[in-house]
C-alpha cells in the first residue's frame, strides 16, 4: 500500500483550458482534486525587424526543424508577415505526430517532404543524418537548449538557429505554491519561472508532473523530484499520467 499523501489541490502552468470538456476537468470531478490554472511563462514573438537583424534568409534554407506547436506558430506568423512563401521542395522535420498534423494549419503536407521524429529532438537524428546535405533551419525560443543541433555540427551538417520567440517568466508573487499537492509543467521554463519566484521553495511532500524530457532534465538538475512524468507509450497525455499516479497510490475515486 502506498504512503503518498492523496492529491487534493493541483497547479497546471498553462492558461485555464476554454473547453468544458477538458479531461482537466473531469479529473478534477473524478477524485475531488481541485484543479487551478496559471500560465507560468509568456510567449513573446520575435518581431520582423528583430528577425532581420539575424542576417538570416529563410528562403536560403532546404528543410526546417520543428521540435515544438508554439515553434510552428511564431514561425508562419513571422513568414507571413515577411510575405514569404516556401518552395514545394522544401523539406520539414518534427517531433512527434502532434507537430506535424499542426502543420496542416499552415501547410498542404500532402504536396511536401514531411520526416516524423518520435518523443524527442534526438530522435530526429537519424532522419537528419540521411538528409545530411541539406541547408536546415531550426526556429527555436532565446536561450534555447537540443542535444540534436550540437550533434548535427559535431556530424559536419549545415543547420543554423534562428530566434522566433522569447520566454518571458511571470509574476506569480501572489500564489502560495506549498498550497498545492501537485505541481504541473510543461516547459523547462515553466521549471525555471518556479525558482526564480519562489528561490526558497523546498519540494517536500509537493508532487511534480513533468511533460516531455527537457522539462524533465530541468527539473531534475534543479533539485526537484519528479514523481509523474509524460508522456509515454502508455500514457501520452498529462491528465493519462496523472490519474495513474493517482490509481497508483490508492486515491479513490469520489
Amino acid at each position: 500500500m502506498s504512503t503518498a499523501k492523496p492529491i487534493h489541490t493541483m497547479l497546471v502552468s498553462q492558461p485555464a483550458p476554454a473547453d468544458a470538456s477538458s479531461p482537466y476537468l473531469s479529473l478534477s470531478e473524478k477524485y475531488g482534486i481541485r484543479v487551478e490554472f496559471r500560465k507560468f511563462i509568456q510567449i513573446e514573438g520575435t518581431t520582423v525587424n528583430e528577425f532581420r537583424k539575424q542576417g538570416i534568409n529563410p528562403l536560403d534554407f532546404t528543410a526546417i526543424l520543428f521540435t515544438s506547436k508554439i515553434a510552428v506558430d511564431h514561425f508562419f506568423k513571422l513568414m507571413t508577415d515577411m510575405r514569404l512563401e516556401f518552395p514545394a521542395e522544401t523539406k520539414y522535420f518534427c517531433v512527434g505526430e502532434s507537430t506535424s498534423k499542426y502543420l496542416q494549419k499552415y501547410i498542404q503536407l500532402r504536396k511536401r517532404k514531411l520526416f516524423i521524429g518520435d518523443r524527442t529532438a534526438m530522435d530526429l537524428l537519424p532522419l537528419v543524418a540521411k538528409h545530411k546535405n541539406e541547408k536546415f533551419l531550426f526556429p527555436c525560443s532565446h536561450g534555447h537548449r537540443t542535444e540534436l543541433i550540437y550533434a548535427m555540427k559535431e556530424k559536419g551538417m549545415d543547420v543554423t538557429e534562428s530566434v522566433i520567440y522569447h520566454t518571458v517568466e511571470s509574476d506569480l508573487s501572489d500564489i502560495n505554491v506549498k498550497d498545492y499537492d501537485l505541481l504541473c509543467f510543461f516547459s523547462p521554463s515553466g521549471v525555471q519561472a518556479l525558482h526564480t519566484n519562489f528561490p526558497q521553495f523546498v519540494q517536500g511532500d509537493t508532487r511534480i508532473a513533468v511533460f516531455g524530457p527537457t522539462t524533465a532534465e530541468e527539473a531534475r538538475n534543479s533539485g526537484l523530484n519528479v514523481d509523474i512524468e509524460a508522456p509515454s507509450p502508455n500514457m501520452p497525455s498529462m491528465t493519462a499520467a496523472i490519474e495513474a499516479y493517482v490509481k497508483s497510490i490508492g486515491q479513490s475515486r469520489i
